[in-house]
């Protein structure tokens, strides 16, 4: 009995119809994960969902797929709304949607900061089926835009609830739920549970089923986490130790401040490796082409805030440096969430020195384990104190030329557009060659 109970279930089984079956065998999706598995079947009832999962593990199917169905069989405008921490995030929803309906017509409209709001008014003209946000955006434009409302609104799904009730959204998301129908199905899924995500689980959900398709913080069991004690002067050494020994590896880098990820990614590149940074200091066009340059391998290195550790899905990556500890211990799930997704297996290497001790001991308590060291000998580290604290130099000179700190004030650059012109040189000497 155990073992049928065991057995791996398809999307057939868990009820959902021929053309989406089809839709996930297009993807490559055979079977379906954990959460999708637990959370599809209540869904399809009908029922308001809480689905509390490890980030990688297919969340995003878990919601989609009921709201397609559902779509399928009573088509209407407006008939699901996704709200999400992160442009990119909101983005990268609207591609699965888009990919999972696109045998049925399904049409999708983005709202996020950082893109022209007339664009996005002609789109939501065009009465898509779902609507993907950024809560700031979609509380504008309901506002703002003429003619544009959500009261015929089917299905609301809060992704990665609990950043989405940080401070900085409170305001918009009580304007939202103020004008949405009250009769709606309601999703709300995060990979961490905290006080704020059962405060709203009371406001806005009706009897929902509570889906634990993981412990409370708990990270894959496909993925090595490991760390190094380092002195703080010499950091720079060790995360350039680090990614020359996983030189195959494609790489995300997270740091502390947007200004870092611009100094770091220069340094790595004075350095010949291919690195590209990604910040809330970058406009919406350059975040998307760092992203965009990364998943197609021209950088194998994108160095990040913690913009780039929510719900980005991009299976390519086999490694994750923490070159700063987060100082909210939560936050490491999803930055190393970004490796070993859907079964693959990633390394993840926490770079601590003396000042970040207690932030990582506070990491440690919340998995449950201590870690393992990453095997670093020192004397080969410090052969490449010299060419590292050069490229270092030449970065700062960098960013200090009159062009760098007016494109630091505009938020236009970043290192973004020199790393650009450098990847091009390379690919067109490349090309030159062949």
């Amino acid at each position: 009995m155990e073992e049928g109970k065991e057995e791996v279930k398809s999307f057939n089984d868990l009820g959902v119809c021929e053309q989406l079956v089809e839709a996930c065998d297009n993807l490559g999706w055979k079977h379906p994960s954990k959460i999708q598995a637990e959370a599809i079947p209540h869904a399809l009832e009908g029922k308001d969902l809480i689905g509390l999962a490890q980030t990688g593990s297919g969340k995003t199917g878990a919601f989609a797929l009921p709201i397609l169905q559902a779509l399928l069989e009573t088509p209407q405008a407006f008939f699901a709304c996704v709200l999400s921490p992160t442009r990119e995030l909101a983005i990268q929803i609207a591609e699965q949607f888009e990919a999972l309906g696109s045998g049925i017509g399904v049409k999708c409209a983005v709202l996020v900061g950082g893109v022209d709001h007339m664009q996005q008014s002609i789109a939501l003209g065009k009465r898509p089926h779902i609507v993907m946000a950024t809560p700031g955006r979609l509380s504008d434009h309901l506002s703002n835009t003429k003619g544009f409302s959500l009261r015929t609104l089917k299905y609301l799904v809060l992704d990665e609830a609990d950043r989405l009730l940080n401070d900085d959204f409170e305001k918009a998301i009580d304007e939202i739920l103020e004008v949405i129908p009250r009769e709606r199905k309601t999703y709300l899924f995060s990979a961490t549970m905290t006080k704020k995500v059962r405060k709203l689980q009371r406001a806005c959900l009706r009897n929902p089923v509570k889906i634990e398709a993981a412990s409370k913080y708990s990270t894959v069991d496909t993925l090595k986490q490991q760390y190094l004690f380092v002195p703080d002067k010499h950091k720079d050494c060790y995360l350039v130790y680090i990614l020359t020994e996983m030189s195959g590896s494609m790489s995300m880098v997270f740091t502390r401040t947007c200004d870092s990820t611009r100094l770091l990614a220069l340094m790595l590149r004075n350095l010949g490796l291919r690195a590209i940074p990604i910040s809330g200091h970058m406009n919406q066009a350059k975040r998307l082409g760092a992203l965009n340059k990364f998943k197609a391998g021209e950088c194998n290195i994108l160095v990040c805030t913690d913009v780039a550790s929510r719900g980005l899905d991009i299976p390519s990556v086999d490694m994750v440096i923490n070159y700063n500890v987060p100082s909210n211990s939560k936050d490491y799930i999803h930055r190393v969430g970004r490796t070993a997704r859907a079964g693959r297996t990633g390394v993840a290497i926490s770079v601590v020195n003396q000042y970040e001790l207690e932030w990582y001991i506070q990491i440690e308590k919340l998995i449950g384990k201590k870690l393992p060291k990453f095997p670093a000998h020192e004397e080969e580290v410090l052969l490449l104190l010299e060419r590292v604290s050069e490229a270092k130099r030449i970065s700062h000179m960098k960013i200090k030329e009159p062009g760098g700190k007016r494109n630091r004030k505009g938020g236009d650059d970043d290192g973004e557009e020199e790393i650009g012109r450098y990847l091009n040189g390379k690919l067109s000497k490349k090309s030159k060659k062949r």
